[in-house]
């Protein structure tokens, strides 16, 4: 009997989501891979079987940064206080910083934090732009892991080793996408080969043998814990706890193709970041072409998508050139009022994760 059962499968979508272009033929040429998802029926984790990490190189090129949002700022302070519930006065690192938006606002109540992350691009002596190793040298009471693990192949292995590094003791906290909400909201935009893993709240119950805190973030759609880092385990698989999608998950697609070739007005995505290129590219290959993208992301406007090509323009432009009316399809409902507001509510908005089409 085979170890692994496939749940899910897409072919050739670019391995990067966050990584823009300068042209939009160097976007259209990006490298692509498959996404094969599997649920493991010894550990009941859920990955991308045909990722190759020998892929990724994450740097300075690398833009995924949220925090020019309001309301992801708002989500940044509600996660500062989790942790201040568990982590005050204590030393902590971050695995993965990004571009050290958080760090800096831990920073900012008074922690003693280092930061680790090879796409860093500021000038914080606190951070280290290489990535986590045990070489390193440094220990902290506590290790911040914010969506990362998703990225890690590995991801119990990586835990371990981080546990390891620490001399075997500290609190972690861990957040990453929940799959149960991408199955809920059929979410199909929301699975991409950046990500690897997949997880659940029951895995992380399994994975660690003491829990602080679990719970859900962000509207539901991001998942965090945390856990005791000496308790690390391998989990072992409760076979109740099968992992699967709707059957209806892709049925959306159709929906969102027919309103795209029906409409004579302008269609325009908001959110030029992972779950905007996987929508585009679906509505790309359907033959149903999207005109603008939008991002509020100053580092990603005038830049080019990967696979689509479609250009990435500010709310600004976008208000100038497209006609009342217009369909905007938005990525990501947490920002619908944001959205509305920065244009003045002069257009059709379509929630992606909520309505159904």
């Amino acid at each position: 009997m085979t170890r692994y059962r496939e749940i899910y499968r897409a072919n050739q979508l670019p391995i990067y989501q966050n990584r823009l272009f300068d042209s939009k033929q160097d976007a259209r040429n990006c490298a692509k891979g498959d996404v094969v998802l599997v649920q493991d029926i010894e550990t009941g984790l859920i990955f991308n079987r045909a990722f190759k990490s020998e892929l990724m190189l994450y740097d300075d090129c690398y833009q995924n940064e949220q925090a020019f949002s309001m309301v992801f700022r708002k989500h940044l302070l509600e996660v500062s206080n989790i942790i201040n519930g568990h982590f005050n006065n204590l030393s902590l690192i971050e695995v993965g910083c990004g571009k050290g938006y958080f760090l800096e606002q831990l920073r900012s109540l008074g922690y003693h934090i280092v930061g680790f992350d090879p796409a860093y691009e500021g000038s914080n002596p606190c951070v280290i732009k290489k990535y986590f190793s045990p070489d390193v040298r440094l220990r902290a009471d506590g290790v911040i892991l914010r969506h990362v693990l998703e990225h890690v192949q590995d991801p119990v292995a990586f835990i371990i080793n981080i546990c390891d590094s620490n001399g075997g003791k500290g609190k972690i906290y861990i957040e990453v996408p929940c799959f149960d909400w991408i199955c809920r909201q059929r979410a199909w935009f929301d699975i991409y080969y950046e990500h690897v893993n997949y997880f659940r709240m029951s895995d992380f119950i399994r994975m660690f043998g003491r829990i602080f805190q679990i719970g859900h973030t962000f509207g539901g759609q991001y998942l965090y814990v945390i856990a005791d880092l000496s308790t690390v385990r391998m989990p072992k698989n409760d076979r109740s706890d099968r992992a699967e999608f709707p059957r209806d998950f892709l049925d959306t697609v159709n929906g969102y193709v027919n309103r795209i070739k029906s409409q004579k007005k302008h269609s325009i995505i908001w959110g030029g970041a992972s779950k905007g290129v996987i929508f585009g590219l679906f509505m790309y290959c359907a033959g149903a072409g999207v005109d603008v993208v939008v991002d509020i992301s100053p580092a990603k406007q005038g830049k080019y998508l990967p696979a689509t090509g479609l250009r990435v323009y500010s709310p600004k432009e976008a208000v100038n050139l497209l006609s009342p009316g217009s369909d905007v399809f938005v990525m990501n409902s947490n920002y619908i009022t944001e959205i509305k507001e920065l244009t003045n509510y002069r257009f059709n908005y379509l929630q992606v994760d909520n309505d159904i089409i």
